[in-house]
């Protein structure tokens, strides 16, 4: 390829990178996209023309853009939103404006310079508006092309510079029409670049310790919407619940492989019911500092056996609340602390970014005999979750009296107010009808509504049976992604559920009233479409755990598996020789004759018949050896891993005059290649130095056929008498 043509191809290579950061991120849609797009195939067709603009054109219009965005943002006609995330936008848009006029425009070396520094910055940029696996693909793909791009403008520029100080010609010789680039050498020296970066920067990132937090990017703003997590509930609010499949947190079970069922990840008790919406009564808080210790212990579980860890991968969101499975008893995270309320919910004052923390939960629940024995008197404390609204409708206490009619105790009226929600009710993300009195309304008119209006109707009426109750907002299940063996929390696997509380065994335990429809549509397809996306969250979530959100934490886990692999590896190795030494000691006993004659006949017989076939083992590979490396297709595989051909080195002539040497024929200092050639009096190392020749001072490459000649001279040369015999 022409230097010249491919000094451009690859500056434009690096400018679209950039831009294709920005894109990776989300900030540009098909209208922005479109018109870059275009900017850059104009400009290409363009480059070299007297269609170009000016320098001073250029210029002007790039002073002039600055004002111009900012009475675009004055008149709304640009958004120059007040947070983070528009404002990130905006530059990445100005940004590529001045890219798009610099493109339009004629270019000198600063220029392009000019051009690669945008490129870099819409690359940063893009890392502080999307942290993805398709961001990290275009970046490995940026750092490619840019290291290429460097490379070429500066054999370009200094080629300029020798030419001009040499010869006075402004134009090198580089961008002749015969001059030619070695792509692949240039590629090979990119790829050579970038990893040894990525070899001397990855032990230092998984090694070094952290400073701040853990994990940079995230969209920064909250993503809580009409179905996801909140810190209250409103009934009837919401004419439809739309389904967003939005990701809220990726969790990982510690220790346990495959699909586990009735996952409930926990956030937050409400215990207030006013006859519309629910809500914390604000309970004091408690603070649990980590100090020196990432480990953070609040309570202690009921055994080692009851103990389940999750690692969790929270996504930025509009609340301080950390999710995990009940009953949380520590936590392990890089927060300086985290706060704990009277219901158990956990929370913690972070930064508005996707964050990473391990909870402990003892999953111990009371036996059913247990929380059927428990009739114990109610202490004054829980008598808030005993309250009801001053204008209940009185059918909804009547309902409670004939669905428990007949059971004893809290456990059983429990369940049966459970049961008859669960099979009289139906689910439906369409709600049809509020009133007044949305509860009442549900029970007795549409017998349809979602998991919010289960749980309050299940609390409610229990709570007219004298039994206390919460409704815990949180998260069900997820979707599983066998892949990474993770699981994929959503936006609508957002869920509200009921807590009920039996005295004797100081337990709060989980009732779901809602039908089984509310399983929600998987978040991944069947079929390969849902394969090749369960393979991209895969991708994702490795990125996420070992690069956005690697920690002190995952440093620690890595030197433990580094450390268990490297004892487990020195085991082996020593169990092995342990062994040998075994069958060693059984061969001299029975060699020196302790067992008889006969055994240590048999011993030594076989000894010398695996020495035997050892030696002939080894006899065979070194002569299998030495014929592989003197066949041709070896020759040929080698040079292909030394990326070039067999025929365009000079290797052939350094073959020729040490087979010359060892017949006699020195080339003395003074005798150019032809002359000793000549000198010789064969004409096959005629021919061989005619080749070196073109090859050495020609710059010219060689054919098959061609290397084949030389072999086939260079084997006459080698099967020739010394002196005397081509004379």
């Amino acid at each position: 390829m022409n230097f010249e043509k491919f000094f451009k191809f690859i500056s434009y290579a690096a400018v679209f990178c950039g831009f294709l950061s920005l894109w990776v991120s989300g900030t540009f849609g098909l209208i922005g996209t479109g018109l870059f797009v275009t900017v850059m195939i104009i400009a290409w067709l363009i480059e070299g023309l007297r269609w170009q603009i000016s320098e001073r054109i250029g210029t002007a219009l790039i002073v002039l853009s600055l004002p111009a965005y900012y009475l675009g943002s004055r008149l709304d006609l640009v958004s120059l939103g007040g947070s983070a995330i528009d404002i990130a936008g905006m530059l990445g848009r100005l940004i590529l404006t001045l890219t798009a006029i610099k493109l339009l425009q004629k270019k000198s070396d600063r220029d392009w310079i000019f051009l690669y520094l945008m490129a870099f910055f819409e690359v940063l940029l893009a890392a502080g508006l999307s942290i993805s696996a398709l961001y990290l693909a275009s970046f490995v793909l940026y750092l490619l092309v840019m290291v290429c791009t460097i490379i070429a403008y500066e054999i370009r520029r200094t080629s300029r510079r020798v030419s001009e100080s040499t010869s006075g010609l402004v134009r090198p010789p580089v961008e002749s029409e015969s001059g030619s680039l070695p792509t692949r050498r240039l590629l090979a020296m990119a790829v050579v670049l970038i990893a040894g970066i990525v070899g001397l920067g990855l032990p230092l990132f998984f090694f070094l310790p952290r400073v701040g937090g853990a994990g940079f990017g995230g969209r920064g703003e909250g993503v809580s919407t009409s179905t996801g997590f909140s810190d209250h509930v409103e009934l009837g609010r919401f004419g439809t619940i739309q389904q967003d499949d939005a990701v809220v947190m990726r969790a990982r079970l510690d220790g346990v492989t495959g699909e586990q069922t009735g996952l409930y990840w926990r956030g937050l008790a409400l215990d207030h019911f006013d006859g519309h919406s629910w809500e914390r009564s604000e309970p004091s808080q408690e603070i649990y500092a980590r100090g020196d210790r990432e480990l953070i212990p609040i309570e202690l579980a009921t055994s080692r056996e009851s103990l389940i860890s999750q690692t969790i991968y929270l996504e930025p969101l509009d609340t301080s609340v950390l999710f995990g499975l009940s009953r949380i008893v520590g936590i392990q995270t890089t927060l300086p602390g985290v706060f704990k309320d009277a219901d158990g919910d956990i929370s913690s004052k972070r930064p508005a970014e996707r964050i990473s923390y391990r909870i402990f939960s003892d999953r111990s629940v009371p036996s059913v005999e247990a929380l059927r024995a428990d009739d114990q008197k109610y202490p004054d404390s829980v008598a808030r979750f005993l309250e009801l609204p001053h204008d209940l409708d009185g059918r909804v206490s009547e309902l409670a009296s004939q669905i428990t009619a007949g059971k004893t105790g809290r456990y059983e009226k429990a369940k049966a107010i459970e049961q008859y929600l669960q099979t009289n009710f139906g689910y439906s993300l369409e709600v049809r009808g509020t009133g007044s009195d949305p509860l009442a309304d549900f029970l007795f008119n549409v017998r349809q509504g979602h998991c919010e209006y289960f749980a309050t109707a299940m609390a409610i009426m229990l709570r007219t049976q004298g039994i206390a109750t919460r409704v815990v907002n949180g998260f069900h299940q997820g979707d599983y992604n066998e892949t990474a063996d993770i699981y994929v929390v959503r936006q609508k696997n957002a869920h509200s559920w009921v807590e009920v509380y039996f005295p004797k065994e100081e337990a709060w335990v989980r009732f779901d009233p809602t039908p089984p429809a509310d399983q929600v549509a998987p978040g991944f397809a069947s079929g390969m479409t849902g394969q090749f996306n369960k393979w991209l969250d895969a991708l994702e979530t490795y990125w996420i755990q070992y690069f956005v959100a690697y920690d002190n934490q995952e440093q620690r886990s890595l030197a433990k598996s580094v450390r268990s692999g490297f004892t487990g590896y020195q085991q082996g190795i020593s169990s092995y020789f342990s062994r040998l030494q075994i069958v060693i000691n059984e061969w001299w006993v029975e060699a020196r004759g302790d067992r008889g004659a006969a055994r240590s006949g048999a011993a030594i017989g076989y000894a010398l018949l695996y020495a035997a076939i050892a030696i002939v083992g080894i006899l065979v590979f070194v002569w299998g050896v030495r014929e592989v490396v003197k066949s041709k297709v070896w020759r040929r595989v080698a040079d292909l891993f030394r990326r070039r051909r067999p025929a365009s080195i000079v290797e052939f002539y350094d073959r020729m005059l040490r087979i010359l040497a060892s017949k006699g024929f020195i080339r003395e200092p003074h005798q150019t290649p032809l002359e000793f050639a000549c000198a010789v009096g064969m004409p096959e190392a005629v021919s061989v130095t005619e080749k070196y020749n073109r090859v050495r001072f020609g710059e010219k490459d060689v054919s098959s056929s061609e290397s084949d000649e030389i072999e086939y001279w260079l084997g006459e040369i080698t099967a020739a008498d010394k002196r005397g015999d081509r004379g």
